[in-house]
């Protein structure tokens, strides 16, 4: 079970992009992760009129290591580590701060 998954709010907590906030968009590889809006880079295209692409520079975003992001917890307004429980024979992930459940509905 991961700690961080597609669909979470996380924050940057080193880096370029330190202190921002994005929702994971996709998990590349077991280490990095696709965040919205963060680790942006511009590229240089040609134009390819087969595929009706413009040429310029476009900006996009790369994938930034996990070991640099946190989930963020909506109670505290702060980064927070995650840990697992078993809760009525499921694994569940918690805040470690304060034990409140990840996912709770």
């Amino acid at each position: 079970m991961e700690k961080i998954r597609k669909g979470d709010d996380v924050i940057v907590i080193t880096g370029r992009d330190k202190g921002k906030r994005g929702t994971v968009l996709k998990r590349v590889d077991e280490t990095h992760v696709l965040i919205e809006g963060i680790n942006l880079v511009k590229k240089h295209t040609k134009p390819n009129p087969m595929k009706g692409q413009t040429g310029g520079i476009i900006e996009k975003s790369v994938p930034i290591d996990i070991s640099n992001v946190a989930l963020f917890n909506p109670a505290t307004q702060k980064a927070d580590r995650v840990g697992f429980k078993i809760d009525g024979g499921s694994k569940v992930r918690v805040f470690r701060s304060s034990g409140a459940q990840v996912d709770a509905k």
